[in-house]
């Protein structure tokens, strides 16, 4: 995506002489790469090396980007939700290979009864649309998602195939969660592993902190709706249902900076975090689970978590994907690194948490300007130069 250059934004936070290539490679982004306010941080070992943060939070461009300044992450929320979910595996509260119905009756309603935890973490359930046509916001309401999601019939037969789900990813797994602890994954991401790790990462966001939330400025125009939805190809229909069924389920048409949404849990799209925050949850995991006397998880339970489930073309997005059980896992394509164990989650418009266990390094990247979904030159000028400077 073809970018005017402009002026040079003011850059603040620590960096490591070392790393000094990050530091040009961010401020780069502000001049070559449309980047209004950012942050990012990488740890090594987990000691922080770089930490970083300039522009600004608002469009207006009148409130300069903080160190404590949060931001959607979209996507990078997967990887928190399914973090969630294998705790709960290692302590024995969900089976992946159980069938999800037998935790959640409900589920089995149109031939899903056989469907597991394994796949639907794979994307190989089926499910990454709902074809009833629900009404704008009703993504807010949770029982009403998890009604719709129960008669939802899938769109392929599960594990035939993979198919990232976009946004229903967190409503199946965040009522796993729901159901095996009585919590909501928002909680359970507060009080095991937010909470203990200091990292300022969130599934729904108290109001008291929304002074610090950047505005997310979404630049990508929303197409008008299809019309009559039955006259659609079954490729239309599934497409248009993923990213715009019920309208704003992907935080478009305004809603990514409504109070409502800050406050409700949208488990595939709307956590939000810090830069630190995410780096701080990777930091954990690039050192096999568990770092500064806070366990996070078993080193054998993320290594079946982060080894290979899913690859080839991917029946959404219609090009190669590559996943684990809840992470994305590097591909040629879209490197996370040129070590090949790294893992970790991209959101819309470039954020991205990921670690590289090899190395030892954990990364966080944060911005409210949306770039390219899929091959994004912000993110990857960060890699590059982070790589670069080991």
């Amino acid at each position: 995506m073809a970018t005017e250059a402009s002026e040079p934004a003011a850059i603040d936070g620590i960096c490591d002489p070392r790393f000094a290539a990050v530091r040009d490679a961010f401020a780069a982004n502000f001049v070559l790469h449309g980047e209004v306010g950012a942050a990012v941080t990488i740890s090594v070992g987990g000691r922080v090396v770089v930490d970083l943060w300039g522009g600004f939070s608002d469009g207006a461009r009148r409130r300069p980007w903080q160190r404590e300044t949060m931001v959607n992450v979209f996507s990078v929320s997967k990887a928190l939700s399914a973090l969630c979910v294998h705790r709960l595996v290692e302590r024995g509260l969900l089976d992946l290979d159980a069938p999800i119905a037998r935790l959640w009756p409900g589920f089995a309603a149109a031939g899903k009864d056989a469907i597991t935890p394994r796949q639907l973490l794979a994307h190989r359930a089926g499910l990454p649309a709902i074809r009833a046509a629900l009404p704008e916001g009703a993504m807010l309401d949770w029982p009403r998602m998890v009604a719709a999601l129960e008669q939802q019939a899938p769109w392929w037969t599960p594990d035939s195939a993979h198919g990232y789900h976009v946004n229903t990813f967190g409503f199946l797994v965040g009522e796993l969660v729901r159901r095996a602890t009585d919590k909501t994954i928002g909680h359970v991401l507060r009080d095991e592993v937010a909470g203990p790790l200091g990292a300022d990462v969130h599934i729904g966001v108290p109001a008291r902190e929304h002074a610090r939330i950047a505005e997310f400025l979404w630049t990508m125009p929303v197409p008008p709706a299809p019309g009559d939805p039955a006259r659609l190809s079954e490729e239309h229909a599934l497409q248009w249902n993923t990213y715009f069924n019920p309208p704003g389920i992907s935080g478009s048409s305004g809603w990514v900076n409504s109070t409502a949404w800050r406050e409700a849990e949208v488990p595939s799209t709307n956590g939000h975090a810090s830069a630190r925050g995410i780096a701080r949850v990777f930091a954990a995991l690039a050192v096999g689970g568990t770092i500064e006397g806070v366990h996070v998880l078993a080193a054998p339970t993320l290594a079946a978590a982060t080894s290979e489930h899913s690859s080839g073309t991917d029946f959404v997005l219609l090009r190669p994907s590559r996943f684990g059980l809840g992470f994305q896992l590097t591909q040629l394509e879209r490197p996370l690194g040129p070590n090949p164990g790294a893992f970790g989650h991209f959101g819309s418009g470039g954020a991205l948490g990921f670690c590289d266990p090899e190395t030892g390094l954990a990364f966080g990247y944060v911005m409210n300007h949306m770039g390219p979904r899929w091959q994004n030159p912000r993110n990857h000028a960060l890699i590059e130069a982070a790589y670069a400077s080991l």
